[in-house]
C-alpha cells in the first residue's frame, strides 16, 4: 500500500512506502486510535519537514522506510520545532515510557488504599496530566474523599480539604486581610493569611452545599490559578487543581453549580457501587487494626513536566475536526445536528469542550504509551467532557434519556473515516490512500 501526500497550499509533496505493519498502525490513526498515521499528518502542517531547507515541490525528503514509530514522532517533532535536537527529553519516546512507569507505580500504591474503581482513578490522572479540574459525582460512603487524599499523597502534594456548608464565607476559602501590630515599633499593618485554597489540590467537599456567592470564590483559582484580595494579586502553587465532590440523590438544601462554573471542570466523574468481590475486600480492610500507607512516585517538579510532555503531544488535523464535530453537533442552534439532539438538548457544549477533548485524549494518549493522539482517545474521554455541558430539557428526563447516552449517541452517527464525512473538504486535497 502506498500512501501519498500531495502539494497543495504551499505543502511540501511527501511520498513513501510504507511496511504492513506500519500501514496498519497508521490506519488505526487516521479512523481510531493509532499513532503513526496523526504523526504523518500532523508533519504536513509545517513547511519545513526537517531541519534543513524545505524540499523543492515534487521532491520527497529523505525518510528511511523502515523507520519506527517513535522515529517518525522525532521526525515529526524536528519538523514542528525546525531544529534536529529535541526540545529537551520530554518529546522523546523515553519520556513516554517513563511516565508509563510512574502511572504503573501510581496505580500500584492506589491499589493499597482504593479497591477497584480503575476507570474513576484513570480518569483522575488524565485530568492531573491534563491540568485540569475534576467534578465526582456519587453517593455517600464510596470513598471520594479517601480517593483524593490518597491521590495527594502518591503525587507528593500538597493537599487541603473544605467541607462546603450553608455558612461558608469566600474569605474562609480565599483568605483574608488581617491588622496585625509590630511588638516593637507599635505600628500596625495589614497581613494576608492564606486560606486553605492554597495547596497543589484542593478538595471542595459537597461544593454544592454552599451558597453562588461561596462557589464563585473559586472561579478565579480555578481558571487564573490565582485569588485577589484587598487589590493585590496571590499566585496560587503549582500545580493546582481542585477536586470537588457532590451528592447526586440528595438535593434539599443545595445549591446547584452554574453553568459557568461546571463548565470550568474537565471531567465530570462519576463514581458507582463497587462490585460484590470489591465490596468484600473493601470491609475485610477496613475493619481490621492494619492501615495501608502509600508512598510517594511523583512529585511536583516532575509532575510539571510530564504536564508539558502532554502538551507536547501532535494532533492530526482530522481528529482536532472530529472533537469540534462532536462538540458542535450538541448544538441545536447551529447547522445541521441529528434527531435526537433536536429533541432532547436544550444548550449544547461551548469551545471549552473541543479543548478539553483535545487536552483529555493526549493524556489518555501518553497513558497508553503512544506518542499521537487518535480518534479512539476522544471517543474514550468523551462521556466525561461533555456529560456537565450538554444540557438536556424536559422531553429527555420523560423519556429517560441522559446526557450520557446523547453522547454515546453522537459517537455511534459521526463517522470517524475523514473520507466520510465533511471533514473530507478539509482533508481530501491533502491525503489520498492507494
Amino acid at each position: 500500500m502506498t500512501t501519498i501526500f500531495s502539494r497543495q497550499d504551499g505543502l511540501p509533496q511527501v511520498s513513501r512506502d510504507l511496511s504492513q505493519q506500519s500501514v496498519a498502525a497508521g490506519s488505526q490513526g487516521a479512523g481510531g486510535g493509532g499513532s503513526i498515521g496523526g504523526c504523518l499528518v500532523h508533519m504536513l502542517k509545517v513547511e519545513n519537514v526537517s531541519s534543513h531547507a524545505a524540499p523543492e515541490p515534487g521532491s520527497a525528503p529523505n525518510v528511511d522506510p523502515n523507520a519506527t514509530k517513535s522515529q517518525l514522532a522525532s521526525l515529526a517533532t524536528k519538523s514542528a520545532t525546525g531544529s534536529d535536537a529535541l526540545q529537551g527529553t520530554l518529546t522523546s519516546a523515553d519520556a513516554v515510557a517513563k511516565l508509563q512507569e510512574s502511572y504503573a507505580n501510581l496505580k500500584q500504591e492506589l491499589a493499597k488504599v482504593i479497591v477497584g474503581q480503575q476507570g474513576v482513578l484513570e480518569e483522575l490522572i488524565v485530568a492531573v496530566l491534563a491540568g485540569g479540574h475534576c467534578l465526582i459525582v456519587g453517593v455517600p460512603g464510596l470513598g471520594k474523599t479517601l480517593m483524593v487524599r490518597t491521590l495527594a499523597e502518591t503525587l507528593g502534594l500538597s493537599f487541603n480539604r473544605i467541607q462546603f456548608t450553608p455558612d461558608l464565607m469566600p474569605a474562609d476559602i480565599t483568605g483574608t486581610e488581617v491588622i496585625q501590630e509590630d511588638k516593637l515599633s507599635g505600628l500596625r499593618e495589614l497581613r494576608f493569611l492564606h486560606g486553605p485554597v492554597f495547596a497543589n489540590i484542593v478538595l471542595a467537599d459537597e461544593i454544592n452545599r454552599t451558597p453562588p456567592k461561596t462557589q464563585a470564590a473559586l472561579l478565579e483559582a480555578m481558571q487564573e490559578h490565582q485569588v485577589t484580595i484587598g487589590g493585590h494579586r496571590h499566585p496560587l502553587p503549582e500545580p493546582f487543581f481542585v477536586l470537588a465532590t457532590q451528592n447526586p440523590i440528595e438535593q434539599e438544601g443545595t445549591y446547584p453549580l452554574p453553568e459557568a462554573q461546571r463548565d470550568r471542570f474537565l471531567f465530570e466523574v462519576r463514581i458507582d457501587y463497587p462490585e460484590e468481590q470489591e465490596e468484600f475486600e473493601i470491609v475485610r480492610r477496613t475493619t481490621s487494626r492494619k492501615h495501608a500507607s502509600v508512598q510517594r512516585v511523583l512529585d511536583a517538579e516532575t509532575l510539571a513536566q510530564l504536564q508539558g510532555l502532554v502538551r507536547d503531544v501532535p494532533v492530526a488535523d482530522h481528529v482536532i475536526y472530529y472533537a469540534m464535530a462532536l462538540v458542535r453537533a450538541t448544538r441545536r442552534a447551529q447547522g445541521e445536528v441529528p434527531k435526537f439532539v433536536q429533541d432532547y438538548v436544550t444548550w449544547g457544549a461551548g469551545p471549552r469542550a473541543s479543548q478539553s477533548l483535545i487536552l483529555a485524549a493526549k493524556g489518555r494518549a501518553v497513558l497508553q504509551g503512544r506518542d499521537c493522539v487518535g480518534i479512539s482517545d476522544v471517543q474514550a474521554v468523551a462521556v466525561p467532557v461533555l456529560r456537565h455541558r450538554v444540557i438536556t430539557n424536559f422531553a429527555a428526563e420523560a423519556d429517560g434519556i441522559t446526557s450520557d447516552e446523547i453522547v454515546r449517541r453522537l459517537i455511534e452517527s459521526i463517522p470517524t473515516d475523514p473520507a466520510a464525512s465533511h471533514l473530507a473538504d478539509h482533508l481530501a486535497p491533502l491525503i489520498r490512500v492507494k
